[in-house]
This record gives structure tokens, C-alpha cells and sequence, in this order.
């Protein structure tokens, strides 16, 4: 990848591309559920929620199963590289953290086609316009915490959990935008649990 210069090129993405891209296509499919297919506003929004939250389970298990899969095989270190490794490499590239255009429209439509599947052309819109805005909130999240100067507790310990995962235990702390599937699944790490039991400990001595 890095001995070609056009190959590079196009494998450096900014986080901010994220927005210009996908806010429109978010706003272009809620219009398409509201006007074009008539779901009423409490509906609406209670699909977006839904695909928001299915967003965060699919971020966790995307980030888990697959960004930290390793094959046995030659070309399975490539790949794990070419996919996740590299912003492991260097978590500090602001061009490595986001997936670049061609990959993330491709998935864009992939899973746009599974809801259809699943949901039937009239709920699907409002639907994957909140799946797509998790998506959106975890990249710049993810910027963010690389990035920015989280001021709140909850910023400061997104922050503190997504370091661990980076230079601690990354078999560890899966969860980018969100801790509560990692608590779901046991992968809060050991410094998570440790400090769960020092304050077990303390909680019996009083």
C-alpha cells in the first residue's frame, strides 16, 4: 500500500469527510420515509432510535469480530493491517481513523439492502437514517478521543477506555462511542474490574 503513491493517497481519509458525506444522505432518507412513505413523526423517530441503538451492537461485534480477526492464513496479517492494523500502527494519523469513501458508501448500500430485507421498503428509511447517524457519532467519536480535549467525566472516560484498548489489552474495551455493550459482553478489562473490586472491598469495610 505505501509503495504506491495513488493506492496511499486514497487510503488516507479526514474524519470530517464523514459528515459532508453521510449528514445529507441521513437527511435525504428521513425525507424519503416522511414525505415519500408517509410514516408519521412518533414512528419516524422511534425507527431512528432503533437503528441508532442497532448501530452501537453492530459497532462493538464490527470492532471485536472483525477489525481485530487475525486469519492463520499468509495473507491474514495483511489483511488485519490493512483493515485495523494500521491505526493501531499509528493511532495518532488523523487520516487512518475512518474508513475510506469507497468502503463505507459500499456499506452504506449493503446494509440499506438488508433492512429492506428485513424491514419492507416503508420503514426502512427512517430506520437506516438512524443506523447511519451512529455510525456518524462513532467516527467523530472516535476522532475526538484521538484528537480533542474531552471537558466532561463521561468524554474523559470514553477517552481513558478507548486508550486501554490501545495500549493496554486490545482484546479488551470494544466499545468507541459507547461503553455499555463491553459491560454487556465482559470485555470492561482488568483495570475496569480491579477497580470494581477495590470498591467492593471498600464497601464491605464501612
Amino acid at each position: 500500500m505505501f509503495d504506491s503513491d495513488v493506492v496511499d493517497y486514497f487510503s488516507r481519509t479526514h474524519a470530517m469527510l464523514v459528515p459532508v458525506v453521510f449528514v445529507p444522505a441521513i437527511i435525504g432518507l428521513l425525507l424519503v420515509g416522511l414525505v415519500n412513505k408517509h410514516v408519521g413523526a412518533a414512528q419516524a423517530a422511534a425507527l431512528s432510535v432503533a437503528g441508532f441503538v442497532l448501530w452501537t451492537l453492530v459497532e462493538y461485534w464490527l470492532h471485536r469480530l472483525f477489525f481485530h480477526w487475525k486469519p492463520k492464513a499468509r495473507w491474514g496479517e495483511r489483511m488485519h493491517f490493512l483493515v485495523h492494523g494500521v491505526h493501531h500502527t499509528w493511532p495518532k494519523d488523523k487520516y487512518r481513523l475512518v474508513m475510506p469513501p469507497a468502503v463505507s458508501i459500499s456499506l452504506f448500500f449493503a446494509f440499506l439492502g438488508l433492512f429492506v430485507l428485513l424491514l419492507g421498503i416503508t420503514w426502512v428509511w427512517c430506520f437506516h437514517a438512524g443506523f447511519v447517524a451512529g455510525y456518524v457519532n462513532y467516527d467523530l467519536t472516535h476522532y475526538w478521543l484521538h484528537h480533542g480535549q474531552p471537558r466532561t467525566e463521561r468524554g474523559r472516560r470514553l477517552r481513558r477506555h478507548h486508550m486501554r484498548h490501545h495500549f493496554r489489552d486490545d482484546t479488551q474495551q470494544f466499545g468507541v462511542s459507547f461503553m455499555f455493550w463491553d459491560r454487556v459482553f465482559g470485555t470492561m478489562g482488568t483495570g475496569a474490574a480491579q477497580r470494581g473490586q477495590e470498591s467492593a472491598r471498600a464497601h464491605r469495610a464501612v
